[in-house]
């Protein structure tokens, strides 16, 4: 099993909360990782969708995935940490969601910059989509990665 593949079968697990949520990733790459999570009565709101907190940690667990993928091959030797996130509900999100995650910059420069100057800041993007594929939430999420 390769990197990213242990990344996407053990970063759940090690996140209790997600874990609890049912937040499953589905792929992570170089930069980029996808996601979903299957509505159920524990995390619906007042309304009966999906509560603005799953959403929330689907999107960060997402954009936890596109980090770690990027650097996948040194997860022992650096201490990843999101600094700051931001959503924007866009729609009422009904039904199971998706979502998928990409990087500000590619991981070549994420892992040069990393290289050169002992640590990196960088923000990776999550767009969250209900089960028509309509986009329901956006989010951002500022990544700090430092050499231990």
């Amino acid at each position: 099993m390769d990197a990213r593949e242990m990344v996407k079968a053990s970063m759940v697990n090690m996140v209790p909360f997600a874990r609890e949520l049912g937040v499953e990733l589905t792929e992570v790459g170089d930069g980029s990782a996808a996601g979903r999570l299957a509505l159920n009565d524990g995390i619906k709101n007042h309304i009966g969708t999906m509560h603005a907190g799953a959403m929330f940690t689907l999107g960060e667990t997402v954009s936890g995935g596109a980090s770690s993928g990027t650097f996948a091959e040194q997860l022992m030797s650096i201490r990843p940490l999101a600094a700051q996130a931001t959503i924007r509900y866009l729609k009422i999100a009904k039904g199971d969601l998706t979502a998928t995650a990409k990087t500000s910059d590619s991981g070549d420069v994420l892992r040069d910059r990393l290289a050169a100057d002992g640590k990196v800041m960088f923000t990776v993007s999550v767009a969250i989509m209900d089960e028509t594929g309509e986009e329901v939430a956006a989010m951002s999420v500022d990544w700090s990665v430092k050499k231990l």
